[in-house]
Order: C-alpha cells, then sequence, then structure tokens
C-alpha cells in the first residue's frame, strides 16, 4: 500500500517518504537535545571550576595579610597595628581567624545578623558557591563560652571538607596545634570530640550558665 509523500502504516509499520521525513526530523531532534544538554552540563562544570579558582585566588588575598609579617596579633589597645585592623578595614564582618593544622583550613571568620548572608558569600561579600566559614549570629565573639561556628563540605576540599579527617583515629591523635585567633587573643583549639549529627538535633545553644 503506497501512496507518495505520506506516510502511511501497515501492520504496524511506518511506510512512504514522508515517514522517512519524519524519522530524520526525530533523529535531528534527539541528536539536537543531547548537543543542548552537553553543552549545559559543560557550561555548569566551567561555571563550578572557575568559581572555585577565584575563590581560591581571593582567600589568598586575606591570607596574604593575615600573615603580614609586620603586622603584629596583639590585643587591641596595644603599640602597634593589630593584623584585624586590616582584616576589617575590607570587611567589618570578619571576626577572627581560624587555623587547623595539616589541612588546607586556614580562613578568616564571618558574623552577619543572620546564618544565612555568608553562606553563599566570600568575605568581601561577593557571590561564591563555597561561600564563607562564618560564626552563628547569637554568638558574642569576645566573650563567647561555646562558640559555634558553620562552613560548607566543598568537594574541592576548601572550606571545611577537611574536617572530616578527623573521623580517622589516627589523624584524630596525631594532629595538633590548631588556633582561633580573634582581636582580643589567640586561643589553641583541642579537639576532643567529633561525630556526625543531624539538623534535628539541636546542637546550637550559644549560651550557658
Amino acid at each position: 500500500m503506497k501512496e507518495q509523500g505520506r506516510c502511511l502504516f501497515q501492520q504496524g509499520k511506518c511506510q512512504g517518504k514522508g515517514c522517512e521525513k519524519m524519522k530524520q526530523m526525530w533523529s535531528k531532534g534527539v541528536t539536537g537535545l543531547f548537543v543542548l544538554v552537553f553543552l549545559y552540563a559543560s557550561g555548569h562544570l566551567l561555571y563550578i571550576w572557575y568559581d572555585s579558582y577565584e575563590n581560591k585566588q581571593t582567600l589568598l588575598e586575606a591570607k596574604a595579610i593575615y600573615s603580614n609579617p609586620h603586622l603584629v596579633q596583639k590585643e587591641r589597645g596595644s603599640e602597634g597595628e593589630n593584623v584585624f585592623d586590616e582584616l576589617q578595614s575590607v570587611n567589618q564582618d570578619i571576626v577572627g581567624w581560624i587555623s587547623i593544622s595539616d589541612t588546607v583550613i586556614h580562613y578568616p571568620i564571618l558574623q552577619s545578623n543572620d546564618n544565612d548572608y555568608y553562606l553563599n558569600r566570600n568575605y568581601k561579600g561577593e557571590r561564591t558557591r563555597a561561600g564563607s566559614i562564618f560564626m552563628d549570629y547569637r554568638n558574642h565573639p569576645e566573650e563567647a563560652k561555646h562558640t559555634i561556628l558553620y562552613g560548607h563540605h566543598m568537594r574541592d576540599g576548601t572550606m571545611f571538607n577537611e574536617l572530616e579527617r578527623f573521623t580517622d583515629e589516627a589523624f584524630f591523635y596525631d594532629s595538633h596545634s590548631h588556633f582561633f585567633d580573634t582581636p582580643v587573643g589567640q586561643y589553641t583549639i583541642d579537639v576532643f570530640s567529633v561525630y556526625y549529627t543531624t539538623t534535628d538535633v539541636y546542637y546550637i545553644e550559644t549560651d550557658f550558665e
């Protein structure tokens, strides 16, 4: 059964020149769809890579300030320029610095008036997927007995990704010399407990009587 220019069905099969054109259009459509998906995925991966690169470069600027030998880390009010004076000239929200030995964790600590702002912003307030290490907005940096810090577990190994290494018993006992630095003094961090928790556990008590 044939008819010029039409797509006819006989015994469940498509026949005719019209049917061939339909198959070609369908093939091109599927190919075009795959191309679009590939381009979108490639673009998204490129964005993730570039954002990660930019964030690392930006953090290097903060580390250069913090490690500047001409800026001493001493209490405010004493002679000499405090390193936090320089950091806070960039952003007043910088309230501290955390350093965990044997890891890449060496970052400024930010604090806003909520726990959302620095989820996706760097220490300059610029948008980035990695966000910042930031202190719970209910903490008082100069007097808190229980300081809570937040940070993303980034796949590129940055931010708080390497805290997971403390779940390894050997690393837990062998890694020392961790510091929490603030404008009023520097504190040594002794890791005594590491555990996984869920968001329904109320772990955010920030003040104790």
